[in-house]
C-alpha cells in the first residue's frame, strides 16, 4: 500500500523509535494531564513545568500507536520554551493542518488543489510546524486523526490549568 509509505515517513519513526522529552515531572510543581483514546487505546501523559507565562519544560509519557506517540514528541519539542499565547497559536495551527487537508479530501474549501499555499494562510507568516508537518499524510486516514492531535488535546487542557494558575498567583 503505497499510502501507508507515505503516513509512515522517516521523520514520524524516527520520533517514535527515539521519543524526544520522554519520562515524568514531579507534580506538583508540574501540572499532569492524561488524554486517551477510547477508539484505539492511545494513551498520552504530558507534564508541564510553566512558569512566567512560558512552557520551562515537559515530559511525555504514554502508549499507542507510532502516530500518536511521534505526534507526542514532535509536539514536545515544538512548544517547550515557547510562551502560553505562542503555544495555543502552534496547536491551532497543527489542527488547521489536519482538517484544512481533510477538507481537501472531500473537495471542499481548497480550491485549485493548492493544499500546502491554504496551509501558510492558515499558519501565518511566520509561524513553521518544522517536524509537524511529517504529519501531513495522516489526514489521508481519517480514523487516525484522533492519534495525531490526542496529544494536542492533552496539551490544551495543561496550558488551561498553567494558565488559571498563572491567574490565581497573588502578584507583588
Amino acid at each position: 500500500m503505497p499510502g501507508l509509505e507515505d503516513l509512515y515517513r522517516e521523520i514520524i519513526l524516527d520520533h517514535y523509535r527515539s521519543p524526544r522529552n520522554r519520562g515524568e515531572l514531579p507534580s506538583p510543581p508540574a501540572i499532569r494531564v492524561e488524554g486517551f483514546n477510547p477508539l484505539c487505546g492511545d494513551e498520552i501523559v504530558v507534564y508541564l513545568d510553566v512558569a512566567d507565562d512560558v512552557v520551562q519544560d515537559i515530559r511525555i509519557a504514554g502508549q499507542g500507536c507510532s502516530i500518536s506517540q511521534s505526534s507526542a514528541s514532535m509536539m514536545s519539542t515544538a512548544v517547550k520554551g515557547k510562551t502560553i499565547d505562542e503555544v495555543r497559536e502552534l496547536s491551532r495551527a497543527f489542527k488547521a493542518m489536519m482538517s484544512i487537508h481533510e477538507q481537501s479530501l472531500d473537495g471542499d474549501d481548497v480550491g485549485d488543489g493548492d493544499e500546502e499555499a491554504a496551509d501558510d494562510a492558515a499558519l501565518g507568516p511566520d509561524l513553521k510546524l518544522g517536524d509537524l508537518e511529517a504529519l501531513r499524510g495522516v489526514v489521508k486516514f481519517p480514523v487516525r486523526i484522533k492519534c495525531a492531535t490526542l496529544s494536542w488535546n492533552t496539551l490544551a487542557q495543561g496550558i488551561a490549568e498553567a494558565a488559571d494558575d498563572l491567574r490565581d498567583e497573588p502578584t507583588d
